[in-house]
């Protein structure tokens, strides 16, 4: 970094001074080199784009500055460097779709490892929908006290996303949206420890969740009697209609656990009697609740009781 400051007199004395911190430093430096690089750029170009940038840098911030240096050129002519700009940002945009990659691993305990790379546009807009889907909330009753690492709460924010995305979306394969599908037993379905299998591969999955997911409509449940005969293949009247979610948010208003105060738009339709057990997709059999609360309502290591003004109460059980 010294070597680099060296060239610039201007950044030296910002830095010498404390003007310019150390991170500002090797921003402007860099950016400054990339001017000096640029075949369209002259020296007054140069001379003038340091000037600015060290005044900026007593103003933004080092990711701020770092955004700036690259169309301070734009800044100093824009008649003659916006070509050159929306080039060179054409090139990145290409440079970052070569670069995308997503990659997954199977730990074996139940989880999945996630590595990925997008653009930065790509990665800015998600970003912003895990934060506005991780924003602190009051606390269900089960976390009470205990305020959950906000690393946590944007991977579970990551995991509705993905749980709520709407198939219709989705190519089309063979005529069909993509869906996912679980086998199990009717008693597996009912049991409060069973398992089930996801998709067509054999994965398993308990049946606590697989009833859990049942109540979005992105999952068609295949639930099969003692023979293996299909008893139930998922009936599209089971599942909450889109104008029956409108009329739970105006009632419900937000999720119904008690001390939970999740807005209507992060919560899912449950129905309070199991659609295995005869339960109707009707108003008055469904409940809105939050992704966290609607997992624990199928957990079998919780019971729970509907109180007089409609608020779900969870206990634990011994």
């Amino acid at each position: 970094m010294a070597a680099g400051v060296a060239k610039y007199d201007l950044v030296a004395d910002g830095l010498a001074e404390g003007v310019v911190s150390q991170d500002k430093a090797r921003v402007i430096t860099k950016a400054l080199d990339a001017i000096e690089a640029d075949p369209a750029a002259s020296r007054e170009d140069l001379a003038l784009a340091e000037k600015l940038l060290v005044d900026y840098a007593t103003r933004l911030t080092a990711n701020e500055l770092k955004i700036v240096g690259k169309r301070i050129l734009a800044e100093i002519d824009p008649e003659r460097f916006e070509a050159v700009e929306a080039k060179a940002l054409q090139r990145e945009e290409e440079r970052a779709q070569r670069r995308t990659f997503f990659q997954s691993r199977d730990n074996g305990d139940g989880t999945v490892d996630i590595h990925a790379r997008v653009s930065r546009a790509v990665g800015v807009r998600l970003r912003t929908i895990l934060d506005s889907l991780a924003q602190p909330r009051k606390l269900s009753a089960q976390d009470k006290g205990v305020k959950a690492p906000y690393d946590r709460l944007l991977g579970q924010a990551f995991a509705r996303v993905v749980e709520t995305y709407d198939v219709e979306n989705l190519p089309r394969h063979g005529g069909h949206a993509t869906t996912v599908f679980i086998t199990m037993t009717l008693d597996q379905l009912r049991a409060d420890l069973g398992t089930a299998a996801l998709g067509f591969d054999g994965e398993q999955i308990t049946a606590a969740e697989a009833r859990r997911m049942a109540c979005n409509a992105d999952l068609v449940p295949v639930v099969l009697g003692t023979d293996s005969e299909i008893l139930d293949f998922g009936r599209t009247a089971r599942l909450a209609q889109p104008i029956q979610h409108r009329a739970l948010r105006l009632r419900d208003k937000c999720c119904q656990a008690e001390d939970c105060d999740a807005p209507a738009a992060w919560t899912e339709a449950h129905h309070l009697k199991p659609w295995s057990e005869g339960g109707r997709t009707d108003l008055e059999n469904m409940v809105l609740l939050c992704s966290s609360d609607h997992r624990r309502i199928h957990d079998p290591n919780y019971g729970y009781e509907r109180l007089p003004d409609g608020r779900i109460r969870f206990t634990r059980r011994t």
